[in-house]
C-alpha cells in the first residue's frame, strides 16, 4: 500500500496546516498539568522534543512517548467540537479519501473484527445477533462495512462530533452522539444481557486521559465482551526514524504513542485481558520514501530503499509487521 492512496499529500498537508493554526488558537493560553506516564503511571521521563507548542517526553520504564504537560480534558473537547481542522477532516479529507479508505482499510478491518468475534465470542452468537459499536465512528464507513458481512448484528456508532453525527445519520446508522466518557449503558441500544464488541480505530493516540477513556469503555461492557482497537506504535519504524519530523507526531491530534508492551500494561490497568497485540502496518516504508529529501535526509535509508526494489520493499514491510516494528498497532482485549 502507498501512503498517497489513503492520504493524498496536498489535502493531508492542508489539514496539517489548519491543525497547526488550531493548536495555537485553542491551546496557546490554556493551562497545562504534568502527568505520569499514561501507560504505566510512573513518573520517570526523559524530554524528547518540542513541537508546535507541545513538549513530548518518553517514559523511562515502558518507552511510551507522550505530551507532557498536557491541557485539560475540557480544552480538548472544545477543540474536537469546534476546530476548523476537525471540520476539514470531517468534510474535505474524508470526502476525497473515503472510497480508497473503504477498500484499503475499512473493508479488511471489518473482516478482521468479525474473524475475531467468531473466534473469541463463538458461544455468544455475536456475529449473528450481538452488538458491535464503533467508538469515534467518523464517517461511519466501518459500520457500513461490518453491516455488509454481519447483517444480523446490531451495529451502531458512538460519535460526539455534530458534523459527523449528521453524516452517520444520513447513512441511516444508529448513533450515540456522545463522548464515550459521558455515555451510560442505558444510552446504548442493546439488551441488558446482550453480548457485544467495542471497536476504536486510530483514537487512543488522541485521548487526553487514556486510562479514563478505557475505564469508561470497560464500564459499558459486560465480562467477556470484546474490545478491538488500533493505534500508533511509538516504537514503529517510521516514527522512530522521523521522530519529531514525523507527520504522525502532530499535536494537538496525536499526543500518546504507546508500543506493544506499554499498551498491554495500560489495558490491564484498565481491567482488560489482552488477547492479541500485533503491528500489521503497511505504510512504514512508503512513509519513509515520501519523507526522504523533504523532511529528512539519511544516506543509509536512501540507499537501502533505493536498492530494495518493489518486491524487497514489500518483504521488508512484512518483516516490520511480523516483528512488532510497524507504526500501526492492533490490539484485541476482553473485558474481565
Amino acid at each position: 500500500m502507498k501512503e498517497s492512496e489513503i492520504r493524498p499529500e496536498a489535502v493531508f498537508n492542508q489539514f496539517l496546516a489548519l491543525a497547526e493554526r488550531d493548536a495555537k488558537y485553542y491551546f496557546g493560553e490554556v493551562p497545562r498539568a504534568h502527568v505520569n506516564c499514561p501507560a504505566c503511571d510512573r513518573a520517570g521521563t526523559t524530554f524528547a522534543f518540542h513541537k508546535l507548542g507541545f513538549d513530548y517526553e518518553t517514559c523511562r520504564s515502558c518507552e511510551t512517548l507522550f505530551v507532557n504537560p498536557r491541557p485539560s480534558q475540557d480544552a480538548f473537547r472544545r477543540y474536537y467540537c469546534e476546530a476548523p481542522s476537525i471540520k476539514f477532516w470531517a468534510t474535505h479529507f474524508y470526502e476525497q479519501t473515503e472510497a480508497a479508505r473503504r477498500e484499503r482499510i475499512f473493508a479488511p478491518r471489518a473482516r478482521a473484527v468479525l474473524e475475531r468475534i467468531r473466534k473469541y465470542l463463538a458461544d455468544a452468537g455475536t456475529a449473528e445477533g450481538g452488538w458491535i459499536a464503533d467508538i469515534g465512528a467518523g464517517y461511519g464507513v466501518f459500520c457500513e462495512e461490518i453491516r455488509k458481512i454481519a447483517p444480523k448484528a446490531n451495529v451502531f456508532a458512538i460519535e460526539p462530533s455534530p458534523d459527523l453525527v449528521r453524516i452517520c445519520r444520513r447513512k441511516e446508522l444508529t448513533v450515540v452522539p456522545k463522548f464515550i466518557e459521558d455515555a451510560e449503558r442505558a444510552d446504548l441500544p442493546v439488551g441488558p444481557n446482550e453480548r457485544g464488541t467495542f471497536t476504536s480505530f486510530e483514537l487512543l493516540e488522541h485521548v487526553q486521559d487514556p486510562k479514563a477513556f478505557l475505564g469508561s469503555c470497560r464500564s459499558l461492557l459486560r465480562p467477556g465482551d470484546l474490545f478491538m482497537l488500533t493505534t500508533l506504535n511509538g516504537l514503529g519504524l517510521d516514527i522512530q526514524v522521523l521522530w519529531e519530523k514525523s507527520k504522525s507526531v502532530h499535536p494537538p491530534h496525536h499526543i500518546n504513542f504507546f508500543n506493544p508492551r506499554s499498551v498491554k500494561v495500560l489495558l490491564e490497568r484498565a481491567g482488560f485481558l489482552v488477547l492479541e497485540v500485533s503491528t500489521p502496518g503497511k505504510l512504514d516504508v512508503s512513509i519513509l520514501e515520501n519523507s526522504l529529501g523533504k523532511v529528512f535526509s539519511d544516506r543509509f535509508w536512501g540507499n537501502f530503499l533505493a536498492q530494495l526494489g518493489e518486491d524487497g520493499k514489500e518483504q521488508f514491510q512484512q518483516f516490520l509487521a511480523d516483528h512488532g516494528l510497524s507504526s500501526h498497532m492492533m490490539v484485541m482485549a476482553q473485558c474481565r
